[in-house]
């Protein structure tokens, strides 16, 4: 971690707002990466997530996308981007973000308070690579890209375990991390070329 949060704070020039994105498949560890850079940085660093930007179900059910939330297409990409763009220029004295809560799969609006003296931003999410749709608007907001590997059936189980903390019984966390997550990880996957850094994590669990 110190080597990573030494790169990262090396992102931090005075007087200039930089992002660094992290993304990666579903369960890859972005959001642990993401708290513990925050954590050492202190001040310095502030997160936003790209999950603050899911549709609201009442949106996906209009949409017939329910069974599909987390895919490309199951997200507000520009409203993210103009974000980014927004604290990219840091001309306000504070943005409030968006922040995503799992136990109720909803987001949070004005949750996240960045002052305008905060010289970086770290954000995450699966697509900050993908180069279809409108996500392209995305990265040309991000400074740098680190794109966080491990291994399928490390993902696999930890993403099992995520669903059914979260309400789903065992069977139904399996069929929606073989039939949704592991769709959009292929996706995810064919984007690690363009990263700035790849990360292959050891997996712990």
């Amino acid at each position: 971690m110190g080597t990573l949060a030494a790169r990262a704070e090396a992102l931090i020039v005075p007087g200039k707002r930089t992002i660094l994105g992290i993304t990666g498949a579903p369960g890859a560890g972005k959001s642990t990466l993401c708290d513990a850079l925050a954590t050492r940085l202190g001040d310095r660093a502030a997160v936003v997530g790209m999950d603050a930007f899911h549709l609201a179900d009442a949106e996906l059910e209009r949409l017939g996308r329910r069974a599909r939330k987390g895919a490309p297409d199951t997200f507000d990409v520009d409203g993210y981007a103009a974000l980014l763009e927004r604290l990219r220029s840091s001309t306000d004295e504070i943005v409030y973000a968006p922040t995503f809560l799992r136990n109720i799969e909803a987001s949070i609006a004005g949750a996240v308070p960045i002052l305008r003296s905060t010289p970086l931003i770290l954000t995450e999410g699966n697509y900050l690579l993908l180069d279809i749709g409108r996500w392209p608007r995305v990265r040309a907001a991000i400074d740098e890209v680190w794109f966080v590997d491990l291994p399928s059936e490390v993902r696999r189980r930890r993403l099992v375990r995520r669903h059914e903390e979260y309400g789903k019984s065992q069977s139904e966390a399996a069929v929606w991390v073989a039939d949704v997550d592991e769709r959009n990880a292929e996706l995810v996957d064919r984007s690690a070329e363009n990263a700035n850094l790849l990360l292959e994590l050891a997996p712990d669990a």
